[in-house]
């Protein structure tokens, strides 16, 4: 197949390495891509928010998928002017894709389909917050409504800090002030065709940026899957997935189609379980970073397949996806000052060292290429590398990573040291 994929971080040159392991010759092009995947897919230039030159390139160059891979194409609208041409594209719609665009929208929406969530306030000044903040209690956590690239969200016990952080958003509209839940969290991913749905395995990130979740939140500092420590809540993985998708997942593509907006795409599910049960914390459009990076190196069924299956209409006909025994963990590399004030257009070496590393591959967040043939390249943005690493289980994975990610050199650079030790034993 011709795909296109939008985007250029980590998330979207994972689905490329994916893409690219089927062996079965796809044509891969990405706008506007990264230097990691201008290795694996060929670069083009296409505005990703208008629908009209997406459509346009997709036509031009025969294009038989288009897959969209961050939030903001898609809450503008960019899959609407595909779908108006014919063109199969992966990823939901305008409407659909205020699931992540609004938080008030996705709070509405679980309400109606009767999905577990924690309560919400919405507050349009800061009298609303304060009022809130009353209600619910400590810790505080507040959310801009809109996107924030990540860093919309903070839980803190700190009642200043809490407001500060609604000041910097409410003069965009309001936030929502939400109940504290408390208890492990897991992201589990959903392919939809707007009726169907088909489960991803579990993974987990690690959101703040320093060892022991310390330090501010971040878009995601490194991750982890499968999660071995579902099975003793739960039975199994597979008994966790089922209920998932009964209590969260169908009751909300029943929802959305219902009111005339089927979601088409990949629903992204942060769940949270509390002592009360699984519960939602947030919905995302698209799929997540940086656990991506972790569940489809374990994919054994043909990401293609799926992609276009849900794209098509026809993922009934798909049987659920397969995976593989093996674990996958993924470290961040960031850029110093990340994430309040992140220094850029350093210089990165070592990475053909660290991609030698033996079941490791190093997927590109925030990279562009050498200012000369043969030189290094720099740190665009502030997660700039995803280490990967698959072994036979967490601690032959961990050593893999750590070993890779250390012969990496980027001035001023930090990454987590405590990702999946908890499961390593």
């Amino acid at each position: 197949m011709k795909i296109l994929v939008l985007g250029s971080g980590a998330r979207e040159h994972a689905i490329i390495l994916a893409l690219k392991a089927e062996g079965r010759g796809h044509e891969l092009y990405a706008s506007p891509g990264n230097a990691g995947i201008a290795d694996d897919a060929t670069l083009v230039t296409v505005d990703q928010l208008d629908g009209g030159a997406v459509a346009a390139f997709a036509n031009e160059h025969a294009i038989d998928l288009v897959v969209i891979g961050p939030e903001a194409p898609l809450v503008a609208g960019v899959a609407d002017a595909l779908r108006e041409r014919g063109i199969p594209v992966f990823g939901p719609g305008r409407a659909a894709a205020q699931l992540e665009g609004s938080k008030a929208f996705a709070k509405r929406v679980m309400d109606a389909a009767g999905v577990p969530t924690g309560r919400a306030v919405r507050a349009a000044s800061a009298a609303e917050v304060e009022s809130a903040f009353d209600d619910l209690g400590a810790p505080y956590v507040v959310k801009a409504d809109g996107l924030a690239a990540g860093k919309g969200v903070i839980v803190t016990s700190d009642r200043d800090e809490a407001l500060a952080h609604a000041a910097q958003y409410l003069p965009s509209g309001p936030v929502l002030v939400e109940e504290f839940l408390s208890g492990p969290e897991v992201s589990l991913f959903f392919l939809s065709d707007g009726d169907t749905v088909r489960a991803l395995s579990p993974a987990q990130d690690f959101k703040r940026a320093f060892d022991g979740d310390a330090g501010p939140n971040t878009g995601g500092m490194g991750a982890y899957s499968p999660l071995p420590w579902l099975d003793e809540q739960f039975g199994s993985e597979d008994d966790f997935v089922s209920l998932v998708t009964e209590q969260v997942a169908m009751p909300v593509i029943r929802q959305l189609d219902a009111e005339g907006t089927p979601f088409i795409g990949l629903l992204y599910a942060g769940l949270i379980l509390t002592p009360a049960g699984v519960k939602v914390i947030e919905f995302n459009a698209r799929f997540g970073d940086p656990e991506t990076q972790v569940v489809l190196p374990r994919l054994q069924t043909p990401l293609s397949e799926l992609l276009l299956a849900a794209a098509s209409g026809n993922l009934e006909a798909q049987p659920a996806p397969a995976f593989s025994d093996d674990v996958a963990i993924t470290v961040v590399l960031a850029s110093e000052g990340y994430p309040e004030a992140p220094q850029t257009g350093r210089q990165i070496s070592g990475l053909a060292d660290a991609a030698s590393v033996d079941g490791v591959r190093i997927v590109h967040a925030a990279t562009a290429g050498p200012d000369a043939p043969g030189g290094d390249l720099v740190a665009t943005g502030g997660r700039v590398l995803n280490v990967v690493a698959v072994g036979p289980d967490f601690a032959a994975a961990r050593q893999k990573a750590y070993e890779a990610i250390g012969r990496i050199a980027l001035d001023g650079a930090h990454y987590r040291r405590d990702i999946a030790a908890a499961v390593a034993g």
